[in-house]
Parts: structure tokens; sequence; C-alpha cells
């Protein structure tokens, strides 16, 4: 279930969300770093793209998001933490609030998601207040099916007999 968390900055919203999947840390991973396939479970996205095609993400790389995250409709983030199998980490280029964080923990065979998307909502506390009647009901919900979504994509497995005589 998403969370929505108050952050030191009264006029920054921040909402976070986890789930255990039944994969690898490797193999959820290696799903979180398809960039281009973000938009398919992660619904706030409208497209998503590595600004330079052809190189794998790594730590500097900048990647265009189109959102339905309350701001500007095209954006560009800068992967500014990357480990490996266990965090990727981006921030606004030219909006330090602006965040997306991926984290996932590895619990034997299964593993764990999570996800914090944080962004400024502009005008004090009046601003807070409308950004939260307006957006706040909606990204909970988002995020929380998005994390669904990924655990269907992490646990798919072509070779399962489940859905064969479908």
């Amino acid at each position: 279930m998403a969370i929505v968390t108050e952050t030191l900055a009264p006029s920054q919203r921040s909402f976070a969300a986890s789930l255990d999947i039944d994969a690898s840390a490797e193999d959820a991973f290696g799903l979180l770093c398809a960039v281009e396939k973000w938009p398919v479970w992660l619904s706030i996205l409208r497209s998503a793209k590595l600004a330079h095609p052809g190189n794998a993400i790594a730590l500097g790389s900048e990647v265009v998001l189109r959102a339905s995250v309350p701001g500007e409709e095209e954006q560009l983030y800068e992967v500014d933490q990357y480990i490996a199998n266990y965090h990727l980490s981006l921030v606004g280029a030219y909006s330090l609030r602006r965040r997306l964080d991926f984290r996932i923990e590895r619990k034997t065979s299964r593993s764990r998601l999570h996800v914090k998307l944080t962004y400024p909502a502009y005008g004090g506390r009046v601003g807070v207040l409308m950004d939260r009647w307006k957006h706040g009901r909606r990204l909970t919900h988002a995020l929380d099916e998005a994390l669904l979504h990924f655990k269907g994509l992490a646990e798919y497995r072509r070779d399962d007999g489940l859905l064969t005589d479908l």
C-alpha cells in the first residue's frame, strides 16, 4: 500500500510503496533497468526513454520522462544513485526536489521492491492542500497498482503451464 510521507520541506509531496516479489533481485532489477518498459507497469508515466539510446542505464545516465505527476509535461532526470541489483535513483535535472527512487531488497529467493516518488507542491501550505485534494488519492492508487503490475511482469514465466490452455 502506498504511504504518503510528509518531509521536512512543507511544500514537498512524497509517496512511497513496497511489495514482495517472487523473483530474484537480479531478475527484478533487470526489469527495472528496462527504462522503455516503465510506462507498461508505472501508470503515472506516459513515456520513458534514455536520452542517449543504446547505452545501458548507469550512474549519470539521462532519462526523459513524460509523466502525469503535477509539473511540466516532459522532464529530464539524471541517475544520481546506482548500485547494481539494489538501488536506482533519479533526480530531476532542473529541479532537485523531483525524485524517483527504486530499491530492491533480496530475501532468499524472493525480493521486495520499494518505490518512492517525491515532487514539489508550489503555493505554500495552500498549494500542498490543493495538491493533496487534487492528486493525492489518485497518485497513491496509481503507485499501488504500478507495484502489482511490476510484480506480474517480474513473476511471469513463459514456460509455466498455467496459461497454456488459454
